[in-house]
């Protein structure tokens, strides 16, 4: 039976109406599965829970798990489970993140925080982390030890991140570092799953996991970006908020390496990117009309690009098929966000 190319559905450019079909249709069953799990006897507990499950959100990691099983042979009940268990992983990461980072508002709605305290996301987001576990559980022990070591590495990514690089060290090599634990690594483990619960082969696992980590540090550079170039009204974020947070992406990394001290708008940025621009709404803008302007910001956006299609270069081996075509066209859907 011929397919047809639809529009793109779930992030994915060109996918196959039948491809999509099937993602739909598990991703309705990740969604019940996970109404399910966040469920609780105490009402309390379980609104707290369901906070951002009910929210929806993009899926993108559950999603690219039930991509990956077509790479095997498709979707089935441990795949759901995998899917469903990164998803309850994310969710988890972010009841964390929103009481670190002082969020009020998360995919729309009030953050866990705002809605209660700090005290009940961080336990909320504990729970979450053990009902993933749980999960995880019922697939086997090789699953419950690429749980636990995705767990420290997002942990650790979180931590050097709020940290400044040690001395000594490259501070792009140690940016991506941090990126590659803080966001690839759950990513990674999303494709992995998708392979490992599909029957596919060992070189597809790790295809697939070297793939996934690639795209989450693709995602997380283009977010980056996003702060720095959009407008609210298009991405709908404020943006400057990596300014704000002093945190010195990959633009302002590049800005730093290549800025001439004594050329008037280096000067004048490099001096606002010193300061403390926490409540300083004028220097932000300042500082954000001066890198748009910048080559470093084409640096970056190229270096971006570059991630995704490395990406894309390391589903070389595999035979061609709607799944891998849906893959490589998912690499640069990433980053043409920024494009």
């Amino acid at each position: 039976m011929t397919t047809h190319a639809t529009p793109p559905v779930l992030g994915i450019p060109g996918a196959t109406a039948d491809l999509s079909a099937r993602l739909r249709d598990g991703l309705a069953r990740v969604d019940g599965l996970l109404a399910q799990v966040v469920d609780h006897s105490d009402p309390f507990i379980a609104k707290a829970s369901g906070h951002l499950v009910e929210a929806g959100g993009k899926r993108f990691r559950p999603m690219l798990t039930l991509l990956a099983a077509e790479l095997g042979d498709g979707i089935n009940d441990d795949v759901v489970a995998a899917a469903a268990g990164v998803e309850l992983t994310h969710l988890a990461s972010l009841y964390h993140d929103d009481v670190m980072d002082e969020a009020t508002v998360r995919r729309g709605v009030a953050s866990v925080n705002a809605a209660y305290d700090n005290s009940t996301a961080i336990l909320v987001g504990d729970l979450l982390f053990g009902k993933a576990s749980e999960l995880v559980a019922g697939l086997g022990a090789e699953a419950v030890l690429i749980q636990a070591q995705t767990f420290v590495r997002l942990c650790s990514g979180q931590i050097r991140d709020d940290r400044a690089c040690p001395e000594g060290v490259d501070p792009v090599d140690y940016y991506l570092g941090v990126l590659a634990d803080k966001t690839g690594v759950l990513i990674a483990t999303a494709g992995r799953y998708g392979v490992m619960f599909s029957g596919g082969s060992a070189e597809t696992v790790e295809i697939m996991r070297s793939y996934g980590e690639k795209v989450g540090i693709a995602f997380q550079l283009a977010d980056d970006l996003i702060d720095i170039a959009s407008d609210a009204d298009d991405s709908g974020k404020i943006p400057g908020t990596d300014l704000r947070e002093g945190v010195d992406t990959l633009a302002v990394l590049r800005f730093r390496a290549m800025a001439d001290p004594s050329d008037r708008g280096d000067a004048r940025l490099l001096e606002l990117l010193d300061a403390d621009l926490s409540t300083d709404e004028a220097g932000v803008t300042e500082a954000l009309e001066l890198l748009r302007a910048h080559p470093a910001l084409t640096q970056a956006r190229e270096e971006t690009y570059a991630v995704a299609r490395e990406a894309q270069a390391l589903l070389d081996p595999l035979p061609d098929s709607d799944a891998k075509a849906a893959l490589q066209a998912l690499a640069m859907s990433v980053v043409d966000r920024v494009g």
